[in-house]
């Protein structure tokens, strides 16, 4: 678990980031947008740039073969960019540079992102990875707890120095993930070139194509089998329910429960908080029990607590179904992208990667307005039976799926891996 605390200093460094960007950017943008639709499009350039870009860089780093490995490249373009655009905006001069900045920032994070995430399952057996993925995230929302904590005070003193914070964080994490992270050695299948010996191991049935002499090419439609075409819509519709109630809550609890804007925004930390605390544990079960299992009783468990929350009036009944919320949550979001790589092969882990990302990314983009136009037609009240129904949809999506044996691993060319 060593290598995993380590690796979680990437993971890290992005909620670090995500955070500071999406609770200051919006200040700097109200300078010169005087429309919150306008504003809060502008903040969704991340998931448009997810949503296309980070497939393909997924894809991309399973067909990579350098001397420091699949991953670590992006890595060690990506970060030191993101840190400096991170640095200049708040010294942007208008709206231009803004945007300018606030554009090159996303396409700098998105050539990371994928390939950070992809670390974790290359140098982890499958048996630990629900466990590695609760301790990066973990470390991922400590990185959100800090950022809004000591963020905000230091915005308060100087709007420029969180992002100041930010950038050296990333590079510092960089500097530790690329010195104590190596893929010949710490991973479980060595550098996953091809040779004409091991080519005929690779199974062209699950998507995978072999050229001798070069590296595996992973193929987008035929990783779309039955299974992972249900649990991909199966993400889709919990990240819509998620997503649209994360973003509308704070508007929910002030004009649909009468509360203050400061209690409003409040209450949600009950449900992250729960989360980070949960994470941990909620990789042991998954590992303990089984991935699907425990996902299936978080979609069960979210559910309820959203039709649940629908009917609460009273702020302490409202504060426990939402920390009640954050612990299923937990349940599925620790456990899905571990099962979403397990469905596939080790070959195709980076290109898988950037799939739960495009459809988590599709349902960030289409949510919020999905369910702000049902809150204009039908009031306030409609928005947690509507994340209730989706997180049904997904429970469905889940138990259409068919199970699917593991693929058998490559064996390593001589020479290979450590």
């Amino acid at each position: 678990m060593k290598k995993i605390w380590l690796l979680g200093f990437g993971f890290f460094s992005i909620s670090i980031t995500w955070s500071l960007y999406n609770a200051f950017v919006p200040f700097f943008l109200e300078k010169y947008v005087h429309s919150v639709a306008l504003i809060s499009f502008l903040m969704t350039l991340d998931n448009y740039f997810a949503l296309f870009l980070q497939p393909w860089i997924g894809n991309r780093s399973d067909r990579t073969v350098t001397r420091y490995g699949r991953r670590m490249p992006y890595l060690m373009i990506g970060m030191p960019a993101a840190a400096v655009l991170t640095l200049l905006i708040p010294y942007h001069t208008g709206l231009f540079t803004l945007l300018l900045f606030m554009m090159l920032m996303n396409l700098a994070m998105s050539l990371y992102r994928s390939p950070t995430v992809a670390l974790m399952p290359d140098i982890t057996p499958d048996a630990q990875r629900t466990k590695a993925n609760g301790l990066i995230n973990f470390m991922g929302g400590f990185g959100s707890i800090l950022a809004f904590g000591a963020g905000s005070i230091l915005y308060a003193s100087n709007p420029a120095l969180p992002f100041i914070a930010a950038g050296m964080i990333t590079l510092l994490c960089l500097f530790i993930v690329s010195r104590y992270i190596k893929e010949d050695r710490d991973g479980i299948h060595g550098d996953n070139t091809l040779t004409p010996a091991t080519a005929a191991a690779v199974d062209p049935a699950h998507g995978v194509v072999a050229v001798p002499g070069k590296s595996s090419r992973i193929s987008f439609k035929k990783q779309l089998d039955r299974t992972t075409v249900f649990l991909l819509a199966a993400i889709f519709f919990w990240f819509v329910a998620y997503q649209g109630v994360e973003t509308l809550f704070t508007l929910y609890g002030k004009n649909h429960l009468g509360l203050s804007e400061k209690a409003a925004s409040f209450s949600l930390t009950f449900f992250s908080l729960a989360f980070v605390l949960f994470a941990i544990p909620s990789g042991w079960l998954g590992g303990r029990f089984g991935k699907k299992k425990l996902i299936i009783i978080g979609v069960c468990g979210l559910m309820l607590v959203f039709a649940l929350v629908g009917f609460a009036r009273d702020l302490p009944v409202l504060r426990g179904l939402l920390l009640l919320g954050g612990m299923f949550w937990a349940c599925i979001n620790i456990n899905s992208y571990p099962y979403v790589v397990a469905t596939g092969t080790e070959e195709s882990i980076g290109t898988r990667t950037g799939m739960y990302y495009l459809v988590s990314s599709l349902a960030a983009i289409s949510s919020p307005p999905i369910l702000g136009l049902l809150i204009d037609l039908f009031g306030y009240a409609v928005l947690f039976y509507c994340a209730a129904a989706s997180m049904a949809v997904a429970l469905l999506c889940l138990l259409l799926m068919k199970e699917r044996r593991k693929s058998v691993n490559l064996p390593q060319a001589p020479g290979a891996g450590a």
